[in-house]
């Protein structure tokens, strides 16, 4: 009895399995900034610029240890991509989706970093959808 194939050859594979380790590192480099910044927020939250009128206001200070818990977990999230596992990928797709839309909601008190941040994001979540192990199934 004959396997079935994917199709793709192993040049593709060891290309999405590139992809992946860029997506976790990238997601820890990310984590470790956004973790910092949760330090900034919650130490001096005068280093962040004040918008009046802004809809969505936030006190810094609580905004600044969502940034520092969720950056711990991306960081460790980002660790768990090396391992290669299915669950990995799926909580680094959610996880950058998440901190893709709290660096938005944060683009008044910090916007050039939350701008690079949310292309990091959207980087991520490229890597992660694009690239397979081929272990896994489509």
């Amino acid at each position: 009895m004959t396997q079935p194939t994917t199709g793709h050859s192993k040049s593709y594979f060891a290309w999405a399995g590139g992809l992946t380790m860029f997506a976790g590192v990238v997601l820890i480099i990310a984590g470790f900034l956004d973790f910092f910044r949760g330090i900034m927020g919650i130490a001096n939250d005068d280093v962040f610029v004040a918008t009046p009128g802004y809809v969505f206001r936030f006190d810094l200070t609580a905004w600044g240890w969502l940034h520092l818990i969720f950056g711990i977990v991306a960081v460790a999230a980002g660790f768990a991509l090396f391992k290669g596992a299915l669950w990995s990928r799926i909580l680094g797709i959610a996880l950058a989706g998440v901190l893709l839309v709290v660096n938005f909601l944060s683009l008044p008190y910090y916007p050039l970093w939350s701008l690079v941040a949310i292309a990091l994001y959207i980087a991520i979540i490229w890597a992660l959808c694009v690239g397979r192990s081929p272990e896994e199934k489509i």
